[in-house]
Formats: C-alpha cells, sequence, structure tokens
C-alpha cells in the first residue's frame, strides 16, 4: 500500500487547492486521451495488492468473503489517492485510473483466492522454499528484500544493480566532464560489488543443502531478464542491451566468478564481506558523477508518461542498500543472541 502510495502521488510537490471539489473527478467525463499502457499499469498496480489482501486474509476468510475485502480495500484506496492527485498540479485524477486500479485489486482477489492453496498449503513452491530456505522471520523479510532487488531493476535510469542514488532526492546532480575510462571503472565496481554482496545475502537464507549456486546463478538470470524487459518495455526505440555497456560487461565477468567461490566461505564472513560491499558500492553510486551518454539517452523517457512507475522504482532502487544493511544487521544481532544462549 506504501508503494501504491508513493507511485500514485510522486513527485509529492506543488500541493495546490484545485479551485474546485477534490471529488469532481468521479462525475466528470471520460478521458479523452486514454493509452493502453496507462490502463495496463494502473491494473496491473493494484493486482498484487488484491492477491496480497486475499493471501493475509487467510484462512479467517476465504473464497468469496476475502476477495470481496480485497475489491472493497483496492476501491477505496484508489479513491482516497486519486482524490489526493486533486492537489497536485503534475497528477490528473481519473475516474478511469479508480476503474483500472479497482478491476486490478478484484484479479488479483480473485488470482490470490485461486493460488492461496499453493502458497499456503504444502504445494510445490511451500516444499521448495522448505528443502532450500531456512525457516523464521529473517529468511520472510530476506526473500522481501531479494524480490525489491528485482524490481529495483526495472529502473533504466541506474547502473547496472547499482543501487542508493540519493542525489536525485537531496541535490542536483549535475558536474564537470570526466574520461569515459572513469565512467566504465565506476560502473564495473558497482555492479560486481553488488552482485557479490546481493548473492550472499541470498546465500546466509539457504539452508545447507540447498544447491546455492544454482539458486544464485537463477537469481542473476531473473535480474537480467527483468533488465531486458525494462528496456523493451519502456524504451522500445533504444536497442535491447543498451544497459549492458562495456563497464557492466566487466562487473558481470568480475563479480560471477566471485560470486560462485564467495558462497563457499564461512557465514559470518559472508554477512561481513555483504554489508562491507553494500556501504562502499554506495559510497561509490553517490560520489560518482552523472554520465553524459546515460543522461541524453534517458531524457525521452524521464519526460514521457512513465512519472508514477519512474518515481516508484527510482524509490525502490534508493533505498533499497540502507534496507538491506539494516537487515543484515539485525541478522548479526540474531547471530549472536543465539550463540549466547548455546
Amino acid at each position: 500500500m506504501l508503494l501504491v502510495a508513493y507511485a500514485s502521488l510522486h513527485p509529492l510537490s506543488g500541493w495546490r487547492d484545485p479551485g474546485t471539489s477534490a471529488f469532481a473527478f468521479l462525475s466528470a467525463p471520460w478521458p479523452r486521451w486514454v493509452t493502453p499502457f496507462d490502463v495496463a499499469s494502473n491494473v496491473l498496480g493494484y493486482f498484487p495488492l488484491g492477491a496480497i489482501c486475499v493471501l493475509a486474509l487467510q484462512p479467517r476468510w476465504r473464497g468469496f468473503q476475502a476477495v470481496l475485502i480485497a475489491l472493497i480495500a483496492g476501491a477505496a484506496l484508489s479513491v482516497m489517492l486519486e482524490t489526493a492527485q486533486s492537489f497536485l498540479p503534475a497528477r490528473v485524477a481519473s475516474n478511469l485510473d479508480v476503474l483500472a486500479n479497482t478491476a486490478g485489486a478484484l484479479m488479483g482477489g480473485v488470482a490470490g483466492s485461486l493460488l492461496a492453496p499453493r502458497f499456503l498449503g504444502m504445494g510445490p513452491l511451500r516444499r521448495l522454499r522448505a528443502h532450500t530456505i531456512t525457516a523464521g522471520t529473517e529468511a520472510e523479510l530476506g526473500l522481501v528484500l531479494l524480490a525489491l532487488w528485482l524490481f529495483a531493476q526495472l529502473n533504466p535510469t541506474t547502473l547496472l544493480f547499482g543501487a542508493g542514488d540519493l542525489r536525485d532526492l537531496l541535490t542536483d546532480v549535475a558536474g564537470p566532464a570526466h574520461a569515459p575510462r572513469l565512467f566504465v571503472s565506476i560502473e564495473a565496481f558497482t555492479a560486481a560489488g553488488n552482485l557479490i554482496a546481493v548473492s550472499l545475502l541470498a546465500s546466509l537464507l539457504m539452508r545447507p543443502a540447498a544447491p546455492a549456486r544454482r539458486i544464485l546463478l537463477a537469481l542473476l538470470g531473473a535480474a537480467l531478464t527483468v533488465r531486458v524487459l525494462a528496456f523493451a518495455v519502456l524504451m522500445p526505440s533504444e536497442p535491447l542491451f543498451t544497459w549492458l555497456t562495456h563497464g557492466a560487461q566487466l562487473g558481470l565477468a568480475l563479480g560471477v566468478p566471485l560470486m560462485l567461490v564467495g558462497v563457499a566461505l564461512p557465514r559470518t564472513m559472508r554477512l561481513v564481506i555483504a554489508a562491507v560491499l553494500l556501504m562502499a558500492a554506495t559510497v561509490l553510486v553517490n560520489l560518482s558523477p552523472p554520465n553524459p551518454y546515460t543522461a541524453a539517452m534517458l531524457k525521452l523517457w524521464e519526460q514521457g508518461h512513465f512519472l508514477n512507475f519512474n518515481g516508484l522504482t527510482r524509490l525502490v532502487s534508493a533505498v533499497w542498500p540502507f534496507a538491506a544493511l539494516a537487515y543484515l544487521i539485525l541478522f548479526a544481532a540474531r547471530a549472536g543472541s543465539q550463540r549466547a544462549l548455546r
């Protein structure tokens, strides 16, 4: 719900009195300009919300009751956020958005109700999770972090696996020109450092008997697939592998072997290395100069019709390494207390 709210209200600035009723959009005529992407993004944005709502209601409410609650919750949230958009000059409140959001919540609720036995019962996914991932709240939080890391790869404005860039939120990124070799070095270390850190974090969640290397390669493949899909959907005019720069290639060539070797290290060492690499890569991302080629390539996308999606992916990308560091600190504290009890 927080992610949906942020995406709906981005950029969260310029609030003003619309001069009319904030609910006027509900009875307004049908929007003159309707794009398939906007409708699809509104449906897909509320689809996981409806599904998660139904799953969270299990087992107290099931079937029709759970779907109805998800539908009402999605519709109420959409009306509330569209009403708030009336006070933002950069956003346009729309009754079509409310219908698309409500439809997404309904579709997600139905899907969640149908898939509840597989997710909550001892289905294939449940058995796979039980055999590969350790039990407990720490592992659940770790899986959420990994899912958000994959989601952050949808932002084409970041370096490959780069995260934690706070400059867009805090200050201007403009600066003097630099040699291309500097950009290659920064992107290579950023990609390699974050890949190794994420892989070591993921390995901390696995059981000793789990096929760690195969799982990490699958995670890497998923991240690269998301990256390709992001450029294919958001930047169709650019070549599909524009993001695979020389620096990104060097980062993958360095990071993949070290990732496969690093999972064999002792657990405590993996935790420390993951934290150090996360901090180093985050500092480097925030100190690195802006790449003029990347800025020119992404100018059209940033000024297009993807304001809410851009803001959401940018927020997740900016916050992710700090959430991961907090998680690693929590993980180390819990592990230390367990050893003390023994």
